[in-house]
């Protein structure tokens, strides 16, 4: 890494090229592995998101959580940038364009979350993060204990150190549309 940097500028760096690989890695995916994990089966409450872009898509997989019999709570962006999860009924009518996202509709889940699925541009081998650099998930995530597993393409879960500041969350596990990979070191 270039010393003379800051780590925040050199992960505006890394988004930067990961947005540009990732137009290439569009891969079609149902996550059976995913929905097939212990801790999903167990799981009540899942926190999931509205894939958009060129992100991995997650319209079949949140489908597949409410068929399991899952409550499926989406983000919806407050105006201090944090996030509230609300349980979402699966109809689309329930979702509202916000920018280049669908929100939920209805009020703010404030009880326990068993798993949270999440969005990265990149993930390494400690379970460290790479987003859009908003910081609403890091700030999601740290008010949780809920297992937390973050969605990616091949390629994007790497051994390449993410650069991370004291406010990232790490995540427990990565899934890419063929394999889960659970961390087990977290610092």
């Amino acid at each position: 890494m270039d010393s003379t940097k800051s780590v925040t500028e050199i992960k505006s760096e890394l988004r930067k090229r990961f947005r540009a690989e990732r137009e290439f890695l569009v891969v079609e995916s149902h996550w059976k592995h995913l929905l097939d994990s212990r801790e999903v089966n167990a799981a009540k409450f899942v926190a999931s998101y509205c894939s958009y872009g060129d992100e991995p898509n997650t319209s079949a997989l949140n489908q597949s959580l409410l068929e399991a019999g899952k409550k499926v709570l989406l983000p919806r962006l407050r105006e201090d940038d944090d996030l509230d999860w609300v349980i979402w009924s699966g109809k689309e009518e329930d979702l509202i364009p916000r920018g280049l996202v669908h929100e939920p509709i209805g009020d703010a889940y404030n009880g326990e979350i068993d798993v949270v699925i999440v969005p990265a541009l990149h993930i390494d081998r400690r379970g460290n993060r790479l987003g859009q650099g908003g910081g609403s998930y890091d700030r999601a995530l740290a008010r949780t204990k809920a297992w937390k597993v973050a969605l990616v393409y091949p390629g994007e879960l790497t051994s390449e150190e993410v650069p991370r500041e004291v406010h990232d969350q790490q995540v427990d596990a990565a899934a890419t549309p063929e394999i889960l990979v659970r961390f087990t070191e977290q610092n």
